[in-house]
């Protein structure tokens, strides 16, 4: 399946979702609709700037050849919008603004859709990509005709500044916390209201990685402010993920360290201990939750004066356990959480690119630990040392290896009450009519799948199953990245959600396509389930080959 660039740009843009039958109304901008945003600019409402407000000409489809994650790659095809650029200044005049930007289509659907961020934000997030999960050959929401906003959460990373440093500031960190994606919210409802004439029918969320935080923080602490919310891969427990990343950095310093060699020695041992386990040889872990315990790092140990590339030293072996171990405060952070769960197996060996990859991208980069973390380690290293320097103890100058989470306590508690989106009482969430879905790549050392895991099954023990499944699902990738390489999990889960939130149809296992990347085709090659949590095993055992399926375990 092939897509002239021309064709489909043309396509995207008349595209809408009235045809679905759901609830939310078509429109158009009031008036000219090149008058209309030029009106927009100028002084808002308060602290809230226009900063310009200018009408593009619709755009076609681009790829690039390479860039860090699968779907970054893609440019989609955009209709004529006012693209709004804006800030909300700040109480306190040493924090810097908070600036958004909203897409305002011609042809408007009636909808809204509001995109995370990721890592420690500070970059503008524009809502003209594609949503995380989305399948690279669909139209974008804009094309769609949704609004949509994006924001860099009160911050801006400066080349050569720790993505950490604006942490320094109270009120740059609330608003990278909740603040910002509740502000700048408010600020698109009005703007909408303006050019439109009326406020979204219905207004979505989607974020991945640090973006599914604030889905799943949108829906804890602002209830009423979306209908539709999908969380990807959330770094749900930011506490607990900070202080695990650091320590899995810690025990890998001097000898501890694994080389890339030793990364594949690993990779081919789990395939070896599990691919099989499901009925195929697939080179797919479908199963691992049981791989993780029938796995064992020590059955690689080298013999007595073995050394080299072939085995593991103790050392190394002891890195990897703290790996899939918990990590364990003595005092217990919000929502009486006291620990973040290990990491799981699977997936060590994929390719690093920018945030792309297995252990090479997340844990162990190419050069052992360093204090100042180095450009050459692994991303949770300089997540993690850089947050505990200038997020809890906010001494840019700490000697890592001596900080204690007990010497720190209140900040620790602080940072928590603003940053965990832990708390499992989402009945105001359900009261209201909003849905919930989450994902969870299983291959992913950017985060632990199991925090979010975890957390879902705690909402099902606080509200009880029967009633989280009127409003929430949880799925579950196995071998997927962080980002979306390794197994394909690319689900349309914007149309998952407006199907539920304005036709009442609740999803139940997913198709999913794998899309490749390299070329600008997207060919599909195969169809694969993502499948509702829990069912272990995922799949039912079956070849994988081309135009191959899955289905999922009943």
């Amino acid at each position: 399946m092939r897509f002239d660039a021309r064709a489909w740009a043309l396509a995207a843009s008349l595209v809408t979702l009235a045809s679905c039958g759901s609830v939310a109304s078509a429109a158009q901008m009031t008036g000219d609709s090149a008058a209309t945003c030029n009106g927009l600019g100028g002084p808002a409402d308060g602290a809230v700037k226009i900063d310009t407000a200018t009408l593009q000409a619709p755009t076609p489809l681009s790829v690039t050849e390479k860039a860090p994650t699968p779907a970054s790659r893609i440019v989609p095809a955009n209709p004529a919008f006012c693209k709004v650029l804006g800030h909300i200044d700040p109480v306190d005049p040493k924090a810097p603004p908070i600036k958004f930007e909203v897409n305002l289509p011609v042809e408007w659907n009636g909808r809204s859709l509001q995109y995370g961020g990721g890592g420690f934000n500070g970059v503008l997030i524009s809502g003209l990509g594609l949503p995380p999960a989305y399948p690279f050959d669909k139209a974008s929401p804009l094309a769609l005709g949704f609004v949509t906003v994006g924001t860099d959460s009160g911050h801006e990373q400066k080349p050569g500044e720790p993505p950490q440093q604006f942490a320094l500031n109270d009120e740059a960190f609330e608003n990278f916390s909740h603040k910002a994606y509740k502000k700048v919210h408010d600020a698109a409802r009005a703007l909408t209201v303006r050019a439109y004439g009326k406020p979204p029918a219905k207004t979505y969320f989607m974020g991945s990685s640090e973006g599914g935080r604030e889905a799943l923080t949108m829906a804890q602490r602002y209830p009423d402010d979306f209908d539709g919310i999908f969380a990807r891969v959330p770094v749900i427990n930011w506490v607990g993920l900070q202080h695990a990343g650091t320590r899995s950095g810690l025990v890998t310093m001097g000898d501890g360290w694994i080389r890339p060699a030793q990364i594949m020695l690993v990779a081919d041992a789990v395939l070896k201990a599990c691919d099989r386990q499901d009925g195929s040889d697939d080179g797919l872990v479908q199963d691992p939750v049981g791989c993780k315990a029938a796995f064992k790092p020590a059955s690689l140990a080298c013999a007595a004066g073995q050394s080299g590339d072939d085995c593991l030293t103790d050392k190394q072996i002891a890195a990897i356990e703290t790996l899939h171990s918990p990590y364990k405060f003595s005092f217990p952070l919000a929502n009486g959480l006291d620990d973040y769960p290990g990491w799981g197996v699977s997936g060590e060996n994929t390719p690093a690119f920018g945030p792309t990859g297995g252990w090479k991208a997340w844990w162990l980069g190419t050069t052992a630990p360093a204090q100042p973390p180095a450009p050459t380690n692994g991303i949770a290293w300089i997540y993690g040392a850089g947050g505990i320097q200038y997020v809890f103890a906010r001494d840019p100058k700490l000697d890592v290896t001596t900080y204690k989470p007990e010497d720190h306590r209140a900040r620790v508690l602080e940072v928590s009450a603003l940053m965990d989106s832990t708390n499992p009482d989402l009945s105001r969430f359900h009261a209201r009519g909003g849905r919930l879905v989450m994902l969870e790549h299983m291959a992913d050392y950017a985060q632990s799948p199991y925090a979010g895991i975890r957390y879902f099954e705690t909402v099902e023990k606080t509200l009880g199953k029967d009633k989280v499944a009127e409003f929430a699902r949880l799925y579950t990738a196995p071998g997927v990245d962080h980002v979306g390489s390794g197994a394909p999990a690319n689900v349309d889960m914007l149309a998952v959600l407006v199907d539920w939130v304005e036709n009442g149809k609740a999803p139940g296992d997913l198709v999913v396509r794998e899309q490749k990347t390299e070329a600008p085709s997207f060919d599909t090659i195969r169809a694969l389930p993502l499948c509702r949590w829990p069912a272990w095993p995922h799949y039912k055992a079956g070849p994988v080959t081309e135009a191959a399926s899955f289905a999922c375990a009943p």
